[in-house]
């Protein structure tokens, strides 16, 4: 029997005010036995550290809203938590259980003000999509138009704050938090103004209209309409566009020559949203994209935007820059400058510096196509993550360029899943020279 959905301000706290007790309870056992010599070697912290981050993504994704959506930045942060809790989390950007029917019904007939058979010829009670403050469902207006419906689940709005708090505070007590307050309190303050940017639908509009004015010109890039007769602050009614999920981009359907031209018009989209309209798509995982046997590229979801302050994407422009000449001194005073690293600690060894770019720069560093598919990037980064202790105090997440670094973090795992081959060296470059 599914658990009765916790919908109320005072249920979220008391769910969250448990799972924060047992966290710090075990926090504060791990510690003793520390203390006492009886647990010192990393793998019995490993064990604790996964027993907790299992019993917080569980109450997340049985709460969703805001703790859930947070749980799903921090799984594409890796910096923020522990890779235990990284881990744990990443399993929110796939599970996300649907809210009864009847739930979504009241919902939309409050929001809309008239019965559901007025508004819709149908409205299918088996989810399209489930997510972290919503589900989709898929329905048809009494002109025949064949839309999708964004429901809001009840409750996440009014209860925001409250459980950024509470997860805040969590996370601390639980001895996750390894970097200063300072940056803690900016961190969950952007968190916080991307959440309430998304938590109001009537700003998705917004975006989605202003996200099809700017690919206006890009037929290859389809982002669905807007019905605004079905739509306020927390529901929102689109056309359906359908296309491939990543899943079903196979070759019986897709040649490796249509797979490139997606990733090169992916990369396109990428670069373009960054370096000339300074807004981003904030939210790239694979459920937000889809595909077709003409190279089209669906985008959905524009809950999560991140408009870019100029100087931002100049000193990202020029870490870039840095990083591709190989200047690390130049490159140690750009990451200053995009508030990366900390100004008043001495300048970073280079060789340090070396090391990442090396990884890091494959991709943009050859000629000939570099195969997605193949990549093990990811794990090259993964086993140099532990050289990051050494210079803890130099960096912090720069908070205002995050969402930058998600987006392309995101990018390259759909490029990867697609099995792009592609060189991407002389595009950037272009991308890097149109700014100065």
């Amino acid at each position: 029997m599914a658990k009765k959905p916790v919908t109320s301000r005072s249920g979220r706290f008391f769910k969250l005010a448990g799972m924060t007790a047992s966290v710090a309870g075990q926090y504060a056992g791990q510690r003793a036995r520390r203390l006492f010599g009886t647990e010192n070697d990393e793998g019995a912290q490993s064990e604790s550290y996964t027993r907790m981050a299992g019993q917080i993504a569980d109450t997340l994704g049985e709460l969703k809203g805001a703790v859930m959506k947070v749980g799903q930045i921090a799984s594409q942060t890796q910096d923020f938590l522990p890779i235990e809790f990284s881990e744990a989390l990443e399993k929110l950007q796939k599970e996300a259980p649907p809210m009864p029917f009847e739930v979504i019904v009241a919902q939309v007939e409050s929001e809309l003000g008239k019965p559901v058979p007025e508004l819709f010829e149908y409205l299918q009670e088996t989810p399209y999509a489930a997510a972290s403050i919503g589900q989709v469902h898929r329905a048809r207006l009494h002109d025949g138009t064949d839309v999708i419906v964004k429901v809001q689940y009840p409750g996440v709005d009014e209860s925001c704050d409250s459980d950024l708090k509470q997860l805040r505070l969590a996370l601390k007590l639980g001895g996750l938090l390894k970097m200063p307050k300072e940056t803690v309190d900016q961190l969950f303050g952007e968190i916080r103004v991307r959440l309430k940017e998304e938590l109001d639908y009537e700003n998705e509009a917004r975006n989605l209209k202003m996200f099809r004015e700017f690919h206006a010109n890009d037929p290859w890039v389809i982002i669905p309409a807007v019905i605004d007769s079905h739509s306020t602050r927390r529901v929102l009614t689109l056309e359906l566009v359908e296309g491939d999920h990543v899943s079903q981009v196979t070759p019986a359907r897709y040649d490796q020559d249509t797979i490139n031209l997606i990733g090169h018009r992916i990369f396109t989209t990428m670069a373009d949203q960054l370096f000339r309209f300074q807004c981003i798509h904030g939210d790239p995982h694979a459920g937000n994209f889809a595909y077709r046997p003409d190279g089209s590229v669906i985008m959905y979801d524009f809950g999560c935007v991140k408009k870019l302050k100029p100087e931002i994407v100049e000193a990202y422009r020029k870490v870039l820059v840095a990083a591709l000449d190989e200047d690390y001194q130049a490159l140690d005073h750009h990451l200053i400058d995009l508030g990366a690293r900390v100004e008043n600690q001495p300048a970073v060894d280079e060789a340090y510096y070396a090391m990442w770019r090396d990884i890091l720069i494959v991709p943009f560093d050859q000629d000939e196509p570099y195969d997605f598919a193949e990549s093990e990037l990811h794990k090259h980064v993964a086993a140099k993550t532990s050289t990051v202790f050494k210079y803890l105090d130099y960096f912090k997440p720069p908070v205002e360029s995050i969402f930058i670094d998600r987006m392309i973090a995101g990018h390259y795992w759909m490029l990867k899943r697609l099995g792009v081959q592609a060189a991407f060296r002389s595009e950037l470059e272009k991308y890097l020279k149109a700014a100065e």
